[in-house]
């Protein structure tokens, strides 16, 4: 189910956006938004949806080692790393398939297969209401597992433009996590080609396509325990998947734990959980933001009943 706006703004550079903020056409409400792919909407927005359609990318600055690169924040992200790719620029290859656009990769901290982001990321800049421009650099976004500083309430105000990336143009892959490199040997060659082609087959082969049947991609994050709590864990379930989060933390696989509770394949009227990732939240038909969300609460409640550990979303949910 479809939700609507008051108002759609979509400036296409830093200078049109401060017009806008200078003529006082952004009214409170104001939400930014990126694709929208990582967004459940409970109700109709009552103001002004934002939109940066900011598309241009530059590079900086480029030797044998590494390039950094300026990408405007209304870039679709796989056609980012669809570029990088092609001009052999490595690090973000592990990233294929993300939906969203490049602008919220640096909110949200996008990350998969052992890669976030954040690790790439040099500066983000951006505007904010008072039409100002700040530029930060990756140390003072404050990031964390699917967070940063742009999440904040008191952040709402500011607006990404550009995300500026370091890259590498040396040789290296990140493929220790789960059996990606299983993945790449089968297909007899490494190279940044073969990892975005394998990684995308994993997806597709584990994720529905949101124009066939709505989805808003991975619907919670994988919670962190404290070491004490999955030592405990792993005497009850030998076979707990799990991976080293560092600081005395255990990253527990969210979909293993939804999986074990029984909710794989199950609907609740017309929201289910996906019947080949149960880290998938689906709209059947017809659903709205508010049957999804009963669904979301009602898989937390049994996670926390049967193991004690908490998931929280990592879609942004829209009151």
């Amino acid at each position: 189910m479809k939700v609507k706006a008051r108002h759609w703004l979509e400036y296409r550079s830093e200078e049109e956006l401060e017009t806008w903020i200078r003529e006082g056409r952004i009214t409170s409400p104001y939400f930014h938004i990126g694709g929208g792919s990582n967004l459940l909407f409970l109700n109709d927005y009552e103001g002004t949806i934002l939109h940066s359609a900011i598309r241009d990318m530059e590079i900086l600055s480029e030797d044998d080692a590494k390039v950094l690169v300026r990408v405007g924040a209304g870039i679709v992200w796989d056609d980012f790393v669809a570029i990088c790719v092609e001009r052999g620029w490595y690090g973000v290859e592990n990233l294929s398939g993300i939906p969203g656009e490049v602008g919220a990769s640096a909110v949200q901290n996008i990350g998969a297969y052992g890669v976030e982001v954040k690790d790439l990321i040099y500066q983000v800049e951006t505007f904010n209401m008072n039409g100002e421009k700040k530029v930060y650099e990756a140390g003072q976004c404050e990031y964390a597992y699917r967070d940063s500083l742009f999440k904040k309430q008191e952040m709402k105000h500011v607006f990404v433009t550009y995300v500026r990336f370091c890259l590498s143009k040396q040789e290296h892959y990140s493929l220790g996590y789960g059996t990606l490199l299983q993945e790449v040997q089968a297909q007899g060659r490494c190279d940044l080609r073969t990892i975005r082609e394998t990684v995308l087959a994993v997806r597709n082969r584990k994720l529905p396509d949101p124009g066939q049947l709505g989805n808003a991609g991975s619907f919670f994050k994988n919670p962190l325990v404290p070491q004490a709590q999955f030592d405990s864990l792993l005497q009850i379930y030998p076979n707990m998947p799990h991976y080293p989060a560092g600081e005395g933390l255990v990253k527990l696989p969210a979909g293993w734990l939804i999986e074990q509770c029984g909710w794989k394949g199950k609907n609740q009227g017309a929201a289910g959980v996906y019947e080949k990732q149960a880290l998938v939240l689906v709209n059947r038909g017809g659903a709205d933001g508010r049957e999804i969300m009963a669904l979301a609460q009602a898989v937390q409640a049994s996670v926390y009943r049967k193991f004690g550990v908490r998931i929280s979303p990592e879609v942004n949910v829209i009151a």
